[in-house]
């Protein structure tokens, strides 16, 4: 029997959704377009006063802030999300979501992942999940193509997260 335990965390779920959010092409785009279009405004504005007025102060002024708009605003985007994401969800659904996992693999029921967490005993169909992904500090199983169970390979307190991954990626691939 493969098993592993676990803590999910808070940043675990925040780091998981920035990757969602990373991934997402429309929203790449507007930040590219924010992150440019805006200092380029600014830019013009900037030459307008250096070349119309000669006032050099103002100018450097107006491409100092678009400069640093260009820089920090994808980070400012970021600390936003993160803020937003943690206001998604209730104490309740955040006592339930929070804590020890104990995922299972047991060949006398071979057809289901078993999950222990703060919210109850869960049986997944290996038949119904897409993919195990492995990241540089967590191991995502997917259930669907935006959800899924992020094992941070720090938390794990038992078991063989290697092992019991490849083990996952066979049962999913076997039950597809």
């Amino acid at each position: 029997m493969f098993e592993i335990e676990y803590e999910f965390r808070e940043e675990d779920l925040i780091h998981f959704n920035e990757i969602q959010f990373m991934r997402n092409e429309d929203i790449q785009n507007n930040i590219r377009k924010n992150r440019w279009i805006v200092p380029g405004i600014m830019g013009l504005i900037g030459s307008f006063y250096y070349f119309y007025y000669g006032d050099i102060k103002s100018s450097g002024y107006v491409v100092a802030i678009a400069i640093l708009w260009a820089l920090l605003s994808p980070k400012i985007m970021m600390l936003d999300l993160r803020r937003q994401i943690l206001k998604n969800y209730t104490n309740k659904e955040k006592i339930n979501m929070f804590g020890a996992y104990t995922l299972s693999i047991d060949p006398a029921n071979p057809n289901y992942l078993l999950e222990k967490s703060p919210s109850g005993k869960h049986k997944m169909a290996w038949s119904e999940l897409v993919r195990v992904e492995y990241g540089k500090r967590y191991v995502y199983i997917y259930i669907s193509l935006n959800t899924a169970l992020v094992i941070p390979v720090e938390t794990v307190k038992k078991g063989n997260l290697e092992q019991f991954a490849e083990q996952a990626e066979k049962m999913i691939e076997r039950f597809a």
